[in-house]
């Protein structure tokens, strides 16, 4: 994988805690969680840029989000990745705001039903959390798993999503 350069960052706060949103001069390139470091995502150290338009535009969008006010986002991406993870990334995208899906379901849209283990695998390297929505990706019973940002904000996030109201963190 390329080793991207010129990434900037600005930690903004959340109903999930802190976040640090990533960008390139393209688009955004992560989302990361509070005391995560970038070896999950294999990015370069971003330089901090609290007034980049992208990561400005970034925060605008989830915070509207958070507000119950956004169900799509406009933001520009710049996927760092394999070409199969962006791939998969892409996929998320598609599946509808308050849904969810399980892997195998991730996988039979991707067209090859065996290809479970490497879709939770690409999920886990997602950098762009939230935006690209690998936390509507829930175990085949149903069941919350596997979520970098830890299975209680995978649970905010949906129950967002499913028009329940959540606590005022901040």
């Amino acid at each position: 994988m390329e080793k991207y350069k010129n990434l900037f960052y600005k930690d903004i706060q959340s109903p999930v805690g802190c976040l640090r949103i990533i960008t390139s001069d393209i688009g955004l390139t992560a989302i990361l969680w509070e005391g995560e470091d970038y070896k999950r995502t294999k990015l370069e150290t971003p330089v901090q840029h609290n007034d980049h338009p992208i990561l400005l535009w970034t925060e605008r969008e989830l915070k509207e989000y958070f507000d119950h006010k956004r169900t799509v986002f406009e933001v520009p991406l710049d996927f760092k990745g394999t070409e199969f993870q962006v791939k998969v990334w892409k996929a998320l995208l598609k599946i509808p705001f308050g849904v969810t899906k399980s892997y195998g379901d991730l996988a039979r849209i991707l067209g090859d039903i065996k290809a479970v283990r490497a879709v939770g695998g690409a999920l886990n390297k997602n950098p762009i959390s939230i935006i690209v929505p690998c936390h509507r990706v829930v175990g085949t019973t149903g069941k919350l798993v596997g979520f970098a940002g830890g299975l209680e904000n995978k649970s905010i996030l949906l129950d967002l999503e499913r028009g329940f109201t959540i606590p005022a963190l901040f």
